[in-house]
This record gives structure tokens, C-alpha cells and sequence, in this order.
């Protein structure tokens, strides 16, 4: 597919934004403490991280970073507690109020989509939701991943390794084969081991390997 400028990918992200709204709307208050497969944090936690970095300008990134002694974890949980409200319903609607922001603290588009698309997908897999984003939204979230560590080493992790989308157009690479669907492919590249059983092809053990090696190394 052709490169998207910033108005169409923004535009995804709104969309998925409002998704994960629509998805988490009516959840129980047991549901709210699910764990994640974003590490400690549970399901009001990273939707409260995700509030946080809609809400984040480029100057407000770094005066968080150099408080926190650029400390990425630090920064992170500090901005959390700052967006999370005093229940969940309050936290739900505190992110009801960015789905539409463009706030972000570079221009790099494709890597706040993939943030959304990541942890809806680390939220919606505990709760049992299987809502799958639009294959619009995912492929330059996996073209971006596969072409620069960002916020996660994703490029280190699919070094060497041919990626090939069954269900889309995304291809990248060159090495053994890992093939699936582009979901799998970007949450596999965002570190998520569990997406890795939906994968297939002689490259998933090296893809393996490298996530364990990146779990093991998590603090």
C-alpha cells in the first residue's frame, strides 16, 4: 500500500481510539484490574497511559524525561497516575476526551497508531475481545516497526527475518520466513510473546528466542 500522510493515519487513530472506547464500555469492576500483556499494569492502567500520551506535546515529553532522570519506566507510571481518575468509569472518560487529539511529542504518526493498536491489543486480549483493527491501521504500524526501533525494539527483534502478512500487504525483510496475520506480525514485533502461537514458519524460533531474551531482561 502507498505510504499514508499524516491526515489519513491520524485519522486511524481516532478510529481505534473510539474502538477501544466501544470495547471497554460496560466492563465490570473485576475486568478493570485484568492484567495486561503490558507488563505490572492493568487494564485502567494502560488506558490511563494511553490518555497520557495523547495529552503529551514534544516540550511536556521532555520536562516529564528529564524529571525522571530520563527513566522511561518512571516517566511512564508518573504520567500515568496523573491521567488516571478517581474510578475507572472517570479514567474511561478522561480518554473519551483525547480520541480526537494529535497531540504527540514528534511527527512520527505511524508510532502513536502503533501505540494505540498495541495496547488495545494487550488490553482486548486478557478480556476475552476479539476485535482485530483495520488492516488500514496495522500495515504501517508493521512498515514502521519493521523499518525503525522506536519505542520498541521491533526492528532489532525482526533483524535477519522475512515477515510476510497472509491477510494484507505487508512483506519485509529478508531471512527465514515468519508468516501470519499482520496483527500477530505487530505485536510480535511490540514483544508480545503470546501473539507468537499464531505464527508459522522456520523463522518463529529465532522471533522466539528474541523475545524471551527481551522478557527475561524487563525490570
Amino acid at each position: 500500500m502507498g505510504k499514508l500522510t499524516d491526515g489519513p493515519l491520524w485519522a486511524l487513530v481516532h478510529a481505534e481510539r473510539a474502538a477501544l472506547v466501544e470495547d471497554l464500555t460496560g466492563l465490570s469492576a473485576e475486568q478493570w484490574r485484568y492484567r495486561t500483556l503490558c507488563g505490572r499494569w492493568d487494564v485502567e492502567e494502560v488506558l490511563a497511559h494511553l490518555t497520557a500520551a495523547a495529552s503529551l506535546n514534544r516540550w511536556q515529553w521532555l520536562r516529564s524525561m528529564l524529571a525522571a532522570r530520563f527513566r522511561p519506566d518512571v516517566h511512564n507510571q508518573r504520567r500515568l497516575e496523573e491521567h488516571r481518575g478517581r474510578t475507572p468509569a472517570e479514567t474511561l472518560e478522561r480518554f473519551r476526551t483525547v480520541i480526537h487529539s494529535r497531540t504527540a511529542p514528534s511527527s512520527d504518526t505511524p508510532a502513536y497508531l502503533g501505540e494505540v493498536v498495541v495496547h488495545a491489543q494487550d488490553i482486548r486480549r486478557p478480556l476475552g475481545v476479539t476485535r482485530t483493527p483495520n488492516i488500514d491501521a496495522l500495515t504501517p504500524v508493521a512498515e514502521f516497526y519493521a523499518g525503525r526501533d522506536f519505542a520498541v525494539a521491533s526492528r532489532t527483534r525482526a533483524e535477519g527475518l522475512e515477515l510476510r502478512a497472509n491477510d494484507g500487504p505487508f512483506i519485509a525483510g529478508t531471512g527465514p520466513l515468519v508468516t501470519g496475520t499482520t496483527l500477530a506480525l505487530v505485536m510480535a514485533m511490540a514483544g508480545r510473546i503470546s501473539y507468537l502461537e499464531d505464527l508459522q514458519g522456520p523463522g518463529v524460533p529465532t522471533l522466539r528466542s528474541r523475545l524471551d531474551v527481551s522478557a527475561a531482561n524487563q525490570v
